[in-house]
Order: structure tokens, then C-alpha cells, then sequence
């Protein structure tokens, strides 16, 4: 007796969209991300009261539904019974490329286990826009979102970026702008090139090109206001002048003592970071030690 093969049986799948959306001139809104925000049932969303803004220009009725990094998991559920029930849904995030140091990795992971399709609507980011603009090298580099405000995970950061041979881009708050800046000039040197991009896209646009310590003079006597992206340029091995001096070696090795390291281990962890002779290291530490600066 044979068996008659079996019909494979389809069951309709759900869509979520992730829309880019403008990150400062809603004239960069794609007519496809226009169409989908006007198609689905519902729109999640970081920040309900800046996506409100855009929804009324598209004139979408969808509900507009939080999603942000506090209610991402327990939102989860809730979202795929709307996308088992066959919704169609779009995440968008404030400004700019869904995911990009914004929640929503969690949820396309359990969307797409779930069997549902993830489409994503490419169009505006301010990553991507800094870095094409920059002036830097565009053929290899390495996004780092936001840097953390101290500790060993800034200086393990810091060090990551001094020794990178790829461009590095990073977001950054107005108001830490100037110290970025300054620590990125103590660890990687004052001649490392760089190029701050500010409120891009928006009628105030800015960017500032040059090295770190020029970067970091313009930003002391003109404090920044708006959105920040920042792009390192990578080191430079044949040129003596890219990498961090002594100062940038005593100020990492303060910084280093100052977080309670031994005299012993600060020394290694500098000449490691920041490729020097340990017995430079050595010296650079001691001397600290004993004027007690």
C-alpha cells in the first residue's frame, strides 16, 4: 500500500514592517514607508507623542502602540497574538533606522521564530548620513552607539577605538560632546581626524571636520545643541604622530590609578592599550606616583 503524499498546509502569515522614518526633514519619508504606515493596523512605537507627529502627515488611522526598551518584553506577547491574528504591523523609532542603538532586536527575534515575516523599509540614518559625509574612510567601519559615561567599560572603549583600523562612529548627547572629545584626543592623539555631525538633515546642520584637539577646541567655545554623531577616523600605522603620546599615556594612567588599579597593573594596562614600551609605562606610572599629581 502506498501512501498519497500530503498536501502541505499554509497558514497566513503577518507581516512587521521596520520603517525608517526622517530624522529631521519629513521630506525624506519614502513613499513606500508612506504607503506601509498608512497600510497596517498598528504602528509601535518608541515615543507615541513624536510618532503622532508623523502619523498625521502620512494620514494613517493606525493606533499607535509604545514600545521602548522598559516594555519590550513584556510587549512581546501581546504583539505576536496581533500578528497570529493576522495584523500587520510597522516599528519605527523616534528618528532614523529601527534597531540602531533603539529596542526592537528582541521582538524581530521572536517574530521571525514565530514564523512571521520581518520586511525591513530602508530609508534615513543619521549613522550612515555622518559617515558618507565625514570625509573619512567608508570602505570598513565599526558603529559603537553610545558610549558609556565612565568606568572601565568607557576606558576599554576608548582604548578599542585608539587602535581600530576602521572608521568608528558613535552617537553622543550634546551635552558630553566636549569630554568625548577630549578622552577620544588623550587616548587615541590630538592628531587622530574626525568629524562631528550635528541636527543633519534639519535647517541647522552642521559638520565639523578636522582632528580631535581641533574638534574638541570648537566644541569648548561653542557649545552644541541637537543630535550628535561622531566619526573616528582609524589609526594610521605608518605615521608616528596618529597614536597617543606621553600626555596621553600619564592621563590614561591617572585615570587608571584613580580607579584604585596598582601602580604594577596601570603600568601594564597602559603600555598595553596604548602599544608603548613597559618600561615607558613603568616610568610614566612612577613619576605619577611619586609627584603625587
Amino acid at each position: 500500500m502506498s501512501l498519497e503524499p500530503l498536501e502541505p498546509i499554509y497558514y497566513p502569515v503577518a507581516t512587521l514592517y521596520l520603517v525608517s522614518t526622517p530624522i529631521g526633514n519629513l521630506g525624506d519619508l519614502s513613499s513606500r514607508a508612506a504607503d506601509v504606515l498608512g497600510s497596517v493596523s498598528r504602528i509601535l512605537a518608541e515615543d507615541t507623542r513624536r510618532t503622532r507627529i508623523l502619523a498625521q502627515h502620512v494620514g494613517t488611522r493606525a493606533q499607535l502602540v509604545s514600545l521602548h526598551q522598559h516594555n519590550e518584553a513584556e510587549r512581546t506577547g501581546e504583539i505576536l497574538a496581533w500578528l497570529g491574528a493576522g495584523e500587520d504591523l510597522a516599528l519605527v523609532t523616534d528618528a532614523g533606522t529601527p534597531l540602531v542603538s533603539d529596542p526592537g532586536a528582541r521582538l524581530v527575534d521572536a517574530v521571525a521564530a514565530a514564523g512571521h515575516q520581518v520586511v525591513p523599509v530602508p530609508g534615513p540614518s543619521a549613522m550612515l548620513a555622518a559617515l558618507v559625509a565625514s570625509g573619512l574612510p567608508t570602505d570598513t567601519f565599526t558603529f559603537l552607539g553610545f558610549p558609556e559615561r565612565k568606568g572601565q567599560e568607557r576606558t576599554r572603549l576608548l582604548e578599542r577605538i585608539a587602535r581600530s583600523p576602521e572608521t568608528v562612529i558613535l552617537f553622543e548627547s550634546p551635552q558630553r560632546l566636549h569630554g568625548l572629545l577630549r578622552d577620544l584626543e588623550t587616548t587615541c592623539g590630538s592628531r587622530r581626524r574626525v568629524a562631528v555631525a550635528r541636527e543633519l538633515t534639519k535647517v541647522h546642520e552642521e559638520f565639523v571636520r578636522g582632528t580631535l584637539a581641533e574638534a574638541a577646541g570648537y566644541y569648548e567655545e561653542h557649545p552644541p545643541k541637537g543630535e550628535v554623531t561622531v566619526v573616528v577616523g582609524p589609526v594610521d600605522p605608518d605615521s608616528a604622530d596618529d597614536g597617543p603620546d606621553e600626555d596621553a599615556a600619564r592621563a590614561l594612567a591617572r585615570s587608571l590609578i584613580d580607579g584604585g588599579l596598582k601602580p604594577s597593573a596601570a603600568a601594564k594596562e597602559v603600555a598595553r592599550a596604548l602599544g608603548i614600551p613597559r618600561n615607558s609605562a613603568y616610568r610614566i606610572v612612577q613619576d605619577l606616583s611619586g609627584d603625587g599629581s
